[in-house]
């Protein structure tokens, strides 16, 4: 079954900094734009960024920008999120998937991913 395979999650200080990475199972990352996505407790599942599969255009969430950068190497066929200057309010499970449109268009954190979900990697930021 495809699907994305997310690691890099962890306990970090407020401040501090992490970086997720998200790999393909079953299937080619570069095809795609890539989404990330974060669920809290008793929340729900909300898009954080974007990238496009050429890599041109980024998207990120009004809570998110200036502190987290994605990135994607299709060489090596993973998509980056590094997460700088983490708040509480950033602890939740992280969730890469293949998105559509492929620019990142309209809707990208809305429309169905185009494979399944993987098991995610949780991010905690407490002191």
């Amino acid at each position: 079954q495809a699907q994305p395979v997310e690691s890099g999650g962890g306990l970090v200080q407020p401040g501090g900094s992490l970086r997720l990475s998200c790999a393909a199972s079953g299937f080619t990352l570069d095809y795609y734009a890539i989404g990330w996505f974060r669920q809290a407790p008793g929340k729900e599942r909300e898009g954080v960024s974007c990238i496009s599969r050429s890599g041109s255009r980024t998207v990120y969430a009004d809570s998110v920008k200036g502190r987290f950068t994605i990135s994607r190497d299709n060489a090596k066929n993973t998509v980056s999120l590094q997460m700088d200057s983490l708040i509480p309010e950033d602890t939740a499970i992280y969730y890469c998937v293949p998105v559509r449109p492929s620019t990142c268009g309209d809707r990208w954190d809305r429309n169905s991913p185009v494979t399944s979900w993987g098991q995610g990697t949780q991010v905690t930021v407490s002191s």
